[in-house]
């Protein structure tokens, strides 16, 4: 590389950085943005598999559905891991230390080979008895194939989520977004030819999910091993074993992916109910309905991811007026999209349901879509408080009180409502949807009073 090539580079890492170290709002609209389009499309190339699935009928469908949990463990791990990674790079770049930063971004890469390894050992041999117990016999043909080549694909799925997450952690979202929205971009492209073209069914759909993850792999590895123009520096010499960093890596790193954990169980519990209450069409409307959900709902998980960063530079440096700052404008900017989203869904939930009811096989699904999409759609204002705090306290390093709310909000308000509805005032499947909703609300409104205790008692610590 030349000389004025480096200098041009390390300009612009020096950039990025003074970016993150600067106003905390700034820093939040210029990682948020493109944070939320890499999720969207992520989102869309999910749903895509789905949307093409859909086209083979209600029961490769549903048969998605059964999996989504699994599939949620092995991204709620990579996002919990890169948001550890993501919490102690920022912090050592709040306070000026790149040479642990660096060392902690390895620390970061070597948990997720031995998590790539450890995910084929576990589940591949117990593959049968986990779909069985998520609710998938009825559709076994379809949900093993699907599962078991994802399986064995996870590790691109982990390498994104970690590396990804570390390019953020130090500005760097344009390359993180770019190789991440091609694999979605990709992946829509080469999703019909696997499932339809060649004949390969579901399992072309995983297929074409895992060759796209891989790409996107393969592109941060070249900018962040060999090319080498990051921040943070991941040549070899500067990897020394710490137990400290290790420790605090995991303080975050455990307790967040626990919290996609648990957000994947209070999706297999839902499931089961559903399936307990309604038919497989019902379970195949709410798989759709709830994808177009997730996919609104990418632009809060976008603003409050940025987040993590923001607070992480903030709480390193000591400036606990940027972490307040950074948690309430992320709530204030993802409330105000959130009803913008709910608006769009309540004028335009037909057109939407027929994504997934477009076939004569599927045509039936598009008034249940529908009905689910209007319901649950007020589900993306109950959860930016919420997940703002979670955030803003995965970036101050303190994981442990992020997952106490998240079992709280997610697990527990939403289980506890839920099953009031369904079983003391007999709603049926809608007692799903209102425990959701209810569940998230009030879970955000905790959320938010225990933060602002928190910074209370902080402050009063600090002076």
């Amino acid at each position: 590389m030349s000389p004025e090539i480096e200098l041009k580079d390390e300009a612009h890492t020096n950039e990025k950085i003074e970016l993150i170290k600067g106003d905390p709002k700034a820093a939040i609209r210029a990682i948020a943005w493109p944070m939320i389009i890499t999720l969207v499309l992520n989102m869309v190339y999910n749903m895509v598999d789905r949307v093409w699935v859909s086209g083979l009928g209600s029961d490769p469908l549903a048969a998605l559905g059964f999996v989504t949990p699994l599939f949620i463990i092995y991204g709620g791990l990579a996002n919990g891991f890169g948001a550890g990674a993501n919490s102690l790079i920022s912090r050592y770049i709040g306070s000026d230390d790149r040479e642990n930063a660096s060392n902690s971004a390895l620390h970061g890469v070597l948990t997720g080979i031995i998590i790539s390894i450890l995910l084929i050992i576990i589940v591949i041999p117990c593959l049968d008895p986990m779909l069985v117990a998520m609710g998938a016999s009825s559709v076994m043909q379809y949900a093993k194939p699907y599962a078991a080549i994802i399986t064995l694909g996870s590790f691109t799925i982990i390498f994104n989520g970690i590396l990804s997450s570390e390019l953020r952690a130090e500005g760097d979202v344009k390359r993180a977004t770019l190789a991440l929205a091609f694999t979605g971009i990709l992946n829509m492209i080469i999703d019909p030819i696997f499932i339809y073209t060649l004949g390969w069914g579901v399992e072309g759909a995983a297929i074409a999910t895992i060759l796209s993850a891989l790409v996107a792999t393969c592109l941060m590895i070249y900018w962040m091993f060999i090319k080498k123009d990051t921040y943070v520096d991941l040549s070899r010499k500067q990897f020394k074993y710490s137990n400290k960093i290790m420790k605090e890596l995991m303080s975050v790193s455990i307790p967040a992916s626990v919290e996609q954990l648990i957000i994947s169980l209070i999706s297999i519990i839902l499931n089961a109910l559903i399936a307990m209450v309604a038919s497989t069409q019902i379970v195949a409307g709410f798989t759709a309905a709830f994808s177009i959900i997730q996919v609104f709902m990418m632009t809060t998980v976008g603003i409050c991811t940025s987040a993590i960063t923001v607070a992480g530079v903030g709480f390193g440096a000591h400036d606990y007026d940027k972490v307040n700052t950074t948690c309430y404008y992320s709530m204030k900017i993802s409330l105000i999209v959130a009803v913008i989203a709910v608006i769009i869904i309540q004028l335009f939930a037909p057109q939407l349901a027929l994504l997934f009811s477009y076939s004569e096989t599927s045509a039936n699904l598009g008034p249940i879509i529908t009905e689910i999409l209007r319901i649950l759609s007020f589900f993306l204002v109950a959860i930016p408080i919420g997940f703002s705090c979670a955030c803003v306290f995965q970036g101050m390093g303190k994981g442990t009180i992020s997952l106490i709310l998240t079992v709280l909000r997610e697990l527990v308000l939403v289980l506890v409502f839920t099953l009031i509805f369904i079983f003391i005032f007999h709603t049926g499947h809608y007692g799903i949807y209102y425990g959701m909703i209810l569940g998230a609300l009030l879970g955000s409104i905790i959320g938010l009073i225990v933060f602002r205790g928190y910074m209370r008692r902080i402050r009063k610590y600090r002076t």
